[in-house]
């Protein structure tokens, strides 16, 4: 039976910040994309829900 490998972290900083960087994710999206990104229908009246068109709903599916 083998034995776990042990590993010392001599750069603590370092192994810090790649642990944070561990859970972060980048999505780019193109400018035309955030310009259709509300339905033609979006009305700003205060308490209602956002409606999304339907391209921003199947990119965000992908």
């Amino acid at each position: 039976m083998q034995t776990e490998t042990t590993y010392k972290i001599r750069n603590w900083s370092e192994y810090n910040k790649a642990l944070i960087q561990r859970g972060s994710i980048n999505i780019w999206v193109e400018e035309e994309s955030l310009k259709k990104w509300y339905s033609s229908s979006h009305s700003c009246t205060a308490g209602r829900p956002a409606t999304y068109s339907d391209d921003a709903i199947l990119m965000l599916l992908m």
